[in-house]
């Protein structure tokens, strides 16, 4: 645990500091600003884009701050050379402790330039807000890391327990590849840790632009696609069939399937973040979500927060839904073929063979296929909320911010987390990063960030993981 006299050290000397200002780098904000613009404007995405050349340029960086090349590795499966993955080891004082990860990734979704305001691949600034695909999901994080492995490199910051930073490659795209699931089968030892910080928890302003909430995620729902296929002899159209076409058929199921809710499932995370969202929100929002957290949830009370807001109905159960359908061959012909892709968010500890169950008799036709094409095998381990994780976070979050509230939540979202959480790694998202009411449009058009939020992320890692350092 943190010595409570370090503890308060930092603390004093982080309230001196006016907020917003970055701790002991405010004249090294412009160097910080000019490390996150050249990342963001690195194309990183699938199609045309090199996570290698964006490492590479990490690398250098982090070389001039005093690292050797046996600090700082880039790493990339063989037959995917653009795929590079770069990895940062600053040595902690007790090499008998297991290190702590930092994991951002580098590359992005793809990003249709006719489509945008401005360039995607040039970060433009406009009222205060940064412009570009990547501006936000995810490197604002994986700029904020590197830059704070530099800052404790040339400060000569010497941390009891090892900090290593994983630049990955592939979370957008992890059909093709996945950085993290690649390092993990063929050089494991650089992701063994004793906690991972990575991506998938933000922050709250209130409409009137105060800090609200900053989210610590322990936990995300997991990832799978089903492919349903219903095949069927076909025929001319003018002689459809008493039962009905392949089309009709698959219809009845999908609607079966849109009427159905998973039951509720309450896991330590979701009940701590239900439980203190109560403590502020309207009297029949707090009495509701109470009421879910009963023996017996309340199921018409978590249609009322279904309805509020579709990520509280994401956060406690399993969710199915429909998101590409595809059948019949001609205008004038019975279809032959149906084929629908169902995308699960699983929560954590549930198996897809389960799920695979739970849906072929959801829609009860013996003639419809329900086949896995894309998910996990494994079923991530939720991890553990503890004052070793909350205390820190706690106590910057309360210098930058005063009176914020730190919530732990689950993602109803899929992170490489899953990944690690399933080698035994537990992984918080925890970004400092806040946005307001308008979101920051990550994977859409004009992805944004404040550069408020920016900046005051940036201090809040460099100073939260000082103090994880020192455990």
């Amino acid at each position: 645990m943190i010595g409570r006299l370090t503890a308060l050290a930092s603390l004093s000397a982080l309230a001196s500091l006016p907020l917003g200002t970055a701790h002991g780098a405010d004249a090294n904000d412009s160097r910080f600003l000019s490390l996150y613009k050249e990342l963001v404007e690195t194309n990183t995405t699938l199609s045309s884009g090199s996570c290698t050349l964006a490492a590479e340029r990490m690398r250098a960086r982090l070389l001039q701050a005093g690292y050797t090349s046996g600090d700082v590795q880039i790493l990339a499966p063989p037959n995917l050379p653009r795929s590079g993955d770069l990895i940062a080891t600053l040595p902690g004082s007790d090499l008998k402790l297991k290190p702590i990860l930092l994991l951002a990734h580098i590359d992005v979704v793809e990003a249709k330039a006719a489509d945008w305001k401005r360039d995607p691949f040039k970060l433009v600034e406009d009222k205060g807000v940064y412009y570009a695909r990547g501006s936000s999901d995810d490197k604002a994080m994986a700029s904020s890391f590197t830059d704070a492995m530099i800052r404790y490199r040339e400060e000569g910051f010497r941390p009891k327990r090892t900090i290593r930073l994983a630049l990955t490659c592939g979370e957008e795209t992890s059909r093709e590849t996945d950085g993290v699931a690649w390092l993990l089968s063929a050089h494991p030892d650089f992701l063994d840790a004793e906690f991972a910080l990575n991506e998938g928890a933000h922050g709250q302003y209130d409409e009137n632009g105060k800090p609200k909430t900053l989210e610590v995620q322990a936990g995300e729902k997991v990832y799978t696609d089903f492919e349903l296929t219903l095949n069927d002899p076909g025929g001319h159209s003018s002689r459809p069939r008493y039962e009905g076409t392949a089309i009709v058929r698959m219809s009845q199921a999908l609607a079966k399937l849109g009427a159905y809710e998973f039951p509720i499932s309450i896991n330590d995370t979701t009940r701590r973040y239900f439980q203190t969202e109560a403590l502020h929100a309207a009297p029949d929002v707090a009495r509701d979500m109470r009421a879910i957290l009963a023996a017996l949830p309340d199921n018409e009370a978590a249609a009322r927060l279904w309805r509020a807001n579709p990520s509280w109905n994401g956060m406690i159960r399993t969710t199915c839904v429909p998101t590409m359908i595809s059948g019949g061959h001609a205008d004038n012909a019975l279809p032959q073929r149906v084929t629908v892709n169902v995308n699960c968010r699983i929560l954590p500890g549930t198996g897809n063979d389960e799920i695979q169950k739970t849906l072929t008799q959801v829609m009860d036709d013996p003639g419809i296929s329900v086949k896995i094409v894309d998910g996990s095998p494994s079923r991530p381990k939720l991890p553990p909320i503890t004052d070793r994780i909350l205390n820190p976070a706690n106590q910057i979050a309360e210098a930058i911010w005063p009176g914020i509230v730190v919530l732990p939540t689950l993602s109803t979202g899929a992170t490489d987390g899953s990944y690690l959480n399933s080698a035994s790694t537990p992984t918080y998202g925890l970004s400092g990063m806040l946005a307001g009411p308008e979101g920051n449009n990550a994977h859409g058009l004009n992805e944004h960030i404040r550069k408020q939020s920016l900046l005051d992320g940036r201090r809040f890692l460099y100073e939260v993981v000082k103090l994880y350092a020192a455990q």
